[in-house]
């Protein structure tokens, strides 16, 4: 009897293995890729980074990171790059941190520049929050433009200005914010408690 089992069983296990590649359907598989052809076709042209992330310290101590969706060198170029979905955060000396994120972003490290645009935000650890449709960014160092207009809630009111500049002066630790072109404040004091 169990002589007959050990021939039987293993037969058995075959002729049901053999029944699954027999009965399956048959799969295409152009159609099973989950990529679109405009998709494919620009991964093809394009060099392209999944998930980058890149951190230094400027030559006063700023800690810099660069966190994005994708970077990708746009038909072959070097040198110029495009970022999605950007976050960048800097950590200063005296330990204010500001932190900017942006839909798009370009970037030419040769040059020293970046341009961020698509609902640019800035938030600081000091309760500042900026919003605006560009910024200019020189990447080495804490030097951040917006020309085009910026609205800001401070600890103090709320601003819209035509153009703003937040830097660190030179030999300072502190960083300065500077608010330009038709400048309007709408001052909201502190309520004293009596």
């Amino acid at each position: 009897m169990v002589t007959w089992l050990k021939v039987a069983l293993p037969l058995m296990a075959l002729g049901l293995l053999s029944t699954l590649f027999l009965i399956s359907r048959a799969v295409d598989p152009p159609s099973t890729i989950p990529f679109a052809d405009t998709e494919v076709q620009e991964r093809l042209t394009n060099q392209q980074v999944t998930g980058p992330y890149f951190s230094g310290t400027s030559d006063r101590g700023d800690q810099i990171a660069f966190v994005a969706d994708t970077v990708t060198s746009p038909d072959g170029k070097t040198g110029t790059n495009t970022a999605k979905t950007v976050d960048v955060q800097v950590d200063m000396p005296n330990g204010t941190r500001i932190t900017v994120t942006a839909h798009q972003a370009v970037i030419d490290i040769a040059k020293d520049h970046s341009e961020l645009t698509g609902d640019v935000e800035i938030i600081t650890s000091e309760g500042y929050i900026l919003r605006s449709d560009l910024l200019d960014i020189r990447m080495s160092a804490l030097d951040i433009t917006s020309p085009d207009q910026v609205f800001a809630v401070t600890p103090v009111g709320d601003i819209e200005a035509g153009s703003m500049h937040l830097f660190a002066a030179e030999g300072s630790n502190d960083a300065q914010l500077v608010f330009t072109n038709g400048v309007k404040l709408l001052y909201q004091p502190e309520k004293s408690e009596e």
